[in-house]
């Protein structure tokens, strides 16, 4: 039978009132309308539910028990949906986030900072991983979302990029670099580098800008986590690579970083599963994050740190 919940509900709507322009006032329809679905109605059940006189409408047998039913049954599906709206607007429960360690450790402070000001009724987790096990992570649906090094391999998931920054030479007072207000990626020619190993998202994009303004470099050391660059090239072993999210410098050592041009960006990217929805709970803390990098952005952009 193809009957519409919309017909069993003007049906309903008759059987309280006794009438077709009483129940098309009470839903917002004409009498005719209402009339048309009840026939509508009749002839997909094949029966009469409903006797017309020219004073009143009454319910026939197979009426009266339809109408028992249907108004139980209505009320029943009614409080369902409600309940799966109270359950989509809910802002509560568990979220699951995985980010480099870099992203960690620089933007989620204040993305979970602001996430308990204005979700008090979310709980964070926090996994800081490289980005190889971040994305796997997603894949697997160990997380609700991630922040990585964009750009993504395969199209396996839903991404949005939410922050472009620089890369950034990073060394010494007494090297010879440290006396130029930008420093040309060809001045890198020649020399020795400290760099994050492959399981950080931006080595890839650190070769492949090496390789595109044709820098031939020797890369001494390489490194798992980003905070050991700062000790060896304070230790003189090396220069190195980092991105502006890295910033700001250890205090109280003889570091510096210079801008490197031309100017090479990498992308923060929010990343999910594709065709997945986000619960409530994780699609705010995705717009809390998307807010953070925002600001982030705009603070440097008025006072640039580098």
């Amino acid at each position: 039978m193809n009957y519409t919940l919309r017909q069993l509900r003007i049906f309903v709507a008759v059987a309280h009132f006794g009438s077709f322009s009483q129940a098309g006032q009470a839903i917002g329809l004409s009498q005719s309308a209402v009339s048309h679905s009840i026939k509508e109605l009749e002839n997909e059940i094949g029966i009469r539910l409903l006797d017309r006189t020219t004073r009143e409408v009454l319910l026939t047998e197979a009426g009266e028990q339809l109408a028992r039913q249907l108004e139980r049954q209505l009320d029943d599906l009614n409080t369902v949906l409600l309940d799966v709206r109270s359950y989509g607007q809910q802002r509560s429960g568990m979220v699951r986030v995985a980010a480099s360690q870099t992203i960690s450790a620089q933007l989620m402070p204040q993305c979970l900072a602001a996430s308990q000001q204005r979700y008090p009724e979310i709980k964070i987790m926090l996994r800081d991983r490289p980005q190889h096990w971040v994305l796997q992570s997603i894949r697997n649906g160990e997380v609700d979302f991630g922040i990585v090094i964009g750009p993504l391999p395969g199209d396996d998931f839903a991404s949005e990029a939410v922050l472009h920054e620089p890369f950034l030479l990073l060394c010494r007072q007494d090297d010879v670099l440290a006396s130029l207000a930008e420093v040309p990626w060809s001045a890198l020619n020649q020399r020795l580098l400290v760099l994050q190993d492959y399981a950080s998202g931006s080595r890839v994009l650190i070769d492949n800008a090496l390789q595109q303004q044709q820098v031939e470099a020797e890369i001494v050391q390489e490194i798992g986590h980003p905070a050991t660059l700062y000790p060896m090239v304070e230790a003189g072993i090396g220069i190195s690579i980092l991105p502006a999210l890295a910033l700001p410098l250890p205090a109280g050592g003889s570091l510096m970083v210079r801008r490197l041009v031309p100017e090479i960006n990498r992308s923060l990217m929010l990343i999910r599963r594709k065709n997945r929805s986000l619960t409530p709970a994780a699609e705010a803390i995705w717009q809390e994050v998307h807010r953070q990098a925002g600001l982030l952005a705009y603070q440097r952009q008025r006072a640039p740190s580098f």
